[in-house]
């Protein structure tokens, strides 16, 4: 079946180098004042305005007011959502920050070759599904749309799959969802619903697409096939040190000398019922050296909804992110301009990531319902090899110019490859490095639908 797949999908390419897309920065106006003729010697005269950025940002500003509210400090999860996804400051609202004039660049921008391989994983698991007449596919923050615009071209020739397909995008952005809507050339809906929470229009390839800022959102009763890429790693984390007290939350503070620092809470949190169920979960000796634990709160909750919607209505869950299959001590980390930068630094400037704990996803799957079995994680590069990766790039390469030959190549160990490519020959800051092991994947699948590929 993997093979038949493969050869009718393969046929089909897009141009190979990404298109990419700039961000616009709006520049302060420029002011002017009007000069009165007065004896101003004995007024407060403040020092000149010079239009440069400060640390009294909106977002900073709105951040010391949540917290002189509170009468304290807030956590470090609060914080992280607050700087990713805060409705008018927020670092994804407002601003393509994909790709090489972004901040950082995800797999679907590197080649188009990952959309390709999840759209391969998605038809397979379509077929064991029984090949239903109506399925929602539905991507958690698809970004520019580039993996889901992949996936639809490569499989375009199988007129059954794509008229089954009713594809769900999950974002808050309006940036990035309009982004999603030029990538996948959509046009809209004659009938819309005028509901401003489901906008639908309709793919290049018929496909029907709707927006939403919830997974919950999206109608059930269907079978369902969900693709998290990179999208765990962006939900909250709450990090907790081990101090004479025992275990104590990392909380942000505001400080005199800066914005923002870090303290400890003097007592028990919300999370900390978070971080007792992942302490069970894990084995003593993982956690008993330890100074530092990450919990995410929204990671296990976001499973327990997934699970949920498998169990009932079948179908699966892809989730492909860097991470560990146990227990995250501190990774934590602020990314600008592809160089990484104080987490506390200019607040929504940055994007903030964490490592994703695989092993707390399988276990609050499995605690969420005995309907789905879990399989992973794996490596990146074993998933896509065992998918045809191989085979693709080769077909790509008897069919292209020398440029697109060496973005082939270069993107091609960016998916799959270990450390720096052994192949380059150009500056050495632009050495391509390879995510096949940093990255991993796990499946979540009703149980009636058997053993998914490639984990058998």
């Amino acid at each position: 079946m993997l093979r038949r797949v493969l050869r009718q999908c393969y046929s089909l390419h897009r141009p190979t180098v990404p298109r990419l897309y700039r961000r616009f920065c709006s520049s302060p106006s420029e002011t002017t004042a009007a000069t009165i003729s007065i004896d101003r010697s004995t007024l407060y005269n403040p020092p000149e305005h010079t239009h440069h950025p400060t640390s009294d940002s909106e977002l900073v500003k709105h951040l010391k007011g949540i917290i002189k509210f509170r009468g304290g400090p807030i956590s470090l999860g609060e914080y992280m959502s607050e700087v990713l996804t805060n409705p008018k400051a927020g670092y994804y609202i407002n601003r393509d920050v994909f790709g090489a004039e972004g901040d950082f660049i995800t797999s679907p921008e590197v080649s188009q070759m990952f959309g390709e391989m999840v759209g391969v994983w998605v038809m397979c698991l379509w077929q064991q599904m029984g090949q239903p007449q109506r399925v929602n596919l539905v991507e958690l923050g698809p970004g520019r749309g580039t993996l889901m615009a992949d996936l639809l071209r490569g499989a375009s020739k199988f007129k059954n799959f794509i008229e089954s397909l009713h594809v769900h995008l999950v974002e808050c952005s309006p940036a990035l969802q309009k982004l999603q809507h030029q990538n996948l050339k959509c046009v809209e809906e004659e009938n819309a619903s005028q509901d401003s929470d489901i906008r639908t229009a309709r793919s290049l390839f018929g496909t029907p697409v709707s927006w939403h800022a919830m997974l919950e959102q999206i109608p059930s009763g269907l079978p369902t096939i969900i693709i998290a890429h990179e999208f765990f790693d962006a939900l909250p984390v709450h990090q907790f040190q081990k101090a004479s007290r025992g275990w104590c939350e990392k909380m942000v503070d505001v400080a005199e000398d800066s914005p923002f620092r870090f303290v400890l809470s003097p007592q028990p949190t919300p999370a900390t019922l978070y971080l007792l169920k992942r302490l069970k979960w894990a084995a003593s000796e993982e956690f008993t050296e330890l100074n530092q634990i990450e919990v995410c709160p929204q990671a296990m909750e976001l499973t327990q909804t997934i699970v949920d919607r498998i169990s009932s209505d079948g179908g699966g869950a892809l989730i492909i992110d860097y991470g560990l299959n146990g227990v995250i001590s501190d990774s934590l980390q602020a990314i600008r301009k592809h160089k990484f930068v104080n987490l506390l630094d200019n607040p929504g400037s940055a994007d903030l990531s964490a490592y994703v704990d695989f092993a707390s996803i399988r276990h609050s799957a499995q605690e969420a319902s005995g309907e789905v079995c879990i399989h992973g994680p794996i490596t990146q590069s074993q998933f896509l090899g065992s998918l045809g990766i191989n085979f693709r790039v080769e077909a790509l390469l008897q069919n292209c110019t020398e440029e697109q030959a060496e973005a082939l190549r270069t993107g091609y160990w960016r998916l799959v490859g270990d450390g720096e490519a052994p192949f380059w020959e150009g500056p050495d800051e632009g050495v391509p490095i390879g995510m096949g092991t940093r990255y991993q994947a796990m499946a979540i699948v009703n149980k009636n639908h058997g053993v998914p590929v490639p984990f058998q």
